[in-house]
């Protein structure tokens, strides 16, 4: 009964956040990100009873079916969406929260050799875009939001966007903010409670480019101190002017 219950939840979440899946046995047949999340199902099932040689052969076997590398190890809620997820790589000691939604080319790694804990833990209603890269052993809080491209290599706060190489957080709820150590931003814990069960915001093209902003200010005071030394220019000539007359 539970498997039941587990599938059709797997298969509801595709259509909640695809709207290119059609039909049930499209979904099932077609998806290889869900796939891999039953694999690992299995491989995580083999791997917490102590097997170490059989969980990782499932693995290998799912990820030559899938192009997803999802070690046995790795802690997965409900609710992940892998979505076109060739080239996605999930560490050994990942944890991912609820309602996640990775898209292709996800890493979740480690930066060294390390022992314990290497790998990230990603929040609830969390999106990685694709090629984002999350490294070391650190929290992305619930509801945040890693733009494509990006490599994050600190912790990220809760409800949070994370843009650029290294990433840095661009927006909190939505709104913009001074670069600032994201460590030290905090979110009311009440406010996280009441909105834990939103909707996952699957809108991550619309993401602010710092780098844009900061050379369009640059040429807006290129453009005025151009204006300013053209100024300078005729005043300097009316008073010569006025010299040649009065002489």
């Amino acid at each position: 009964m539970k498997f039941w219950s587990q599938f059709k939840k797997d298969v509801r979440v595709v259509f909640e956040r695809d709207p290119a899946a059609r039909s049930v046995w499209e979904v099932v047949l077609c998806y290889q990100g869900l796939h891999a999340i039953w694999l690992h199902r299995l491989s995580h099932a083999l791997y917490k009873r102590g097997w170490i040689l059989l969980p990782r052969l499932v693995s290998e076997l799912g990820r030559f079916f899938t192009g997803i590398e999802i070690h046995p190890g790795a802690t997965i809620g409900e609710g992940l969406f892998i979505d076109h997820g060739t080239g996605i790589v999930i560490g050994e000691t990942a944890e991912i929260g609820r309602n996640v939604t990775l898209y292709q080319g996800v890493t979740l790694g480690g930066t060294g050799k390390e022992k314990g804990k290497r790998h990230p833990t990603i929040g609830n209603n969390v999106v990685v875009a694709s090629g984002a890269k999350v490294l070391g052993s650190f929290t992305v809080g619930d509801h945040a939001k890693i733009g494509a491209g990006s490599v994050v290599l600190k912790p990220v706060p809760a409800y949070a966007t994370v843009v650029g190489i290294p990433g840095r957080v661009v927006l909190m709820h939505g709104e913009k903010v001074k670069p600032v150590k994201s460590e030290a931003i905090e979110v009311d814990a009440a406010i996280r409670e009441l909105e834990e069960e939103q909707d996952v915001d699957l809108e991550h093209d619309e993401l602010p480019d710092p780098e844009s902003d900061m050379l369009e200010s640059m040429q807006h005071d290129i453009e005025a101190l151009r204006e300013e030394v053209q100024n300078l220019k005729r005043e300097l000539e009316q008073q010569n002017d006025q010299r040649n007359h009065g002489l």
